[in-house]
């Protein structure tokens, strides 16, 4: 991989998982539950709550890696409906094996307001998506659609 290639993916992964992070810990002056993800994750790890952070960070990180990599290169839309559109993969994926996981049930049946938790969730990672699909810039497709 080109360094080059390498800053974007850790500056798409780091800026998208701030944004992400921000609009999650504010979700409970919408109406959502808390959702503490570093927590959680040190919890299931049984680790310190900040390792459960960088952790939080790291994953996000890899995620804009397997993005830029695999997937925005092979999609003819613009950069914010392609992010978009990838963020369900990983809301997918952390609501039936990462949640499931760490004792909180297949979409969130396990906590006390699973349809709540579960919105948060997509909304969060539809955020993380648009920001990553906006700050990675994969190189252009020829006749991309919505570009």
């Amino acid at each position: 991989m080109q360094p080059l290639q390498t800053n974007k993916i850790i500056r798409g992964g780091l800026i998208a998982t701030t944004v992400m992070t921000i609009v999650m810990l504010m979700a409970p002056l919408m109406g959502m539950p808390k959702m503490l993800i570093g927590n959680m994750l040190a919890h299931f790890m049984h680790i310190p709550v900040i390792y459960g952070w960088v952790a939080h960070f790291m994953i996000g990180t890899f995620i804009a890696g397997s993005y830029l990599t695999y997937f925005a290169p092979r999609l003819r839309l613009n950069r914010v409906l392609k992010g978009t559109l990838y963020s369900l993969i990983p809301f997918i994926i952390a609501q039936t094996v990462i949640m499931p996981m760490m004792g909180a049930g297949f979409f969130s049946a396990n906590t006390g307001a699973p349809a709540l938790m579960v919105m948060g969730s997509l909304i969060g990672h539809l955020v993380y998506g648009a920001v990553l699909g906006l700050t990675v810039d994969a190189q252009p497709v020829k006749n991309a659609v919505l570009a």
